[in-house]
């Protein structure tokens, strides 16, 4: 089983959305954790859109990708998931035996009324739903 971490800034959206869809999507041949550089909050659309698919993330912890590295994890490999495009700078995790980045836009920037930023959240969580079953295809191991 390849061993994957997804990385973000707060671990409150982009990761926790990537790190749920590989381990569905992935049961067998991947596992999947997520952290952040200054982690936060889930944030609630998130949590919404997930639900909206079947995914119950509201009880996932808000890992520090700081603290997982003094723990002294290891990973196949580290997938960060910020938005460069921005502005937004990734976090580095030394141990990873490789690196792969993905640029996707950051939840929390979204401006709006709610149904807008619900549009902008879902159009993301279906990114990185692709994104994750093209990886699978890729990589498809076992």
């Amino acid at each position: 089983m390849l061993k994957v971490l997804f990385v973000c800034v707060h671990n409150s959206a982009r990761s926790q959305m990537a790190q749920e869809f590989l381990n569905d999507l992935g049961k067998g041949k991947f596992i999947a954790e997520s952290a952040g550089l200054e982690p936060g909050l889930l944030n609630p659309k998130v949590v919404q859109v997930m639900q909206e698919i079947g995914f119950d993330i509201s009880g996932n912890p808000c890992n520090s990708a700081f603290d997982f590295f003094k723990q002294g994890r290891q990973y196949d490999l580290v997938i960060t998931v910020c938005d460069q495009v921005n502005g937004q700078r990734c976090p580095v995790f030394p141990s990873a035996k490789a690196t792969l980045h993905w640029s996707f836009e950051d939840p929390s920037s979204f401006r709006g009324s709610d149904a807008e930023v619900l549009q902008q959240t879902r159009e993301v969580r279906d990114q990185i739903k692709t994104r994750i079953e093209e990886f699978i295809r890729v990589y498809n191991i076992g």
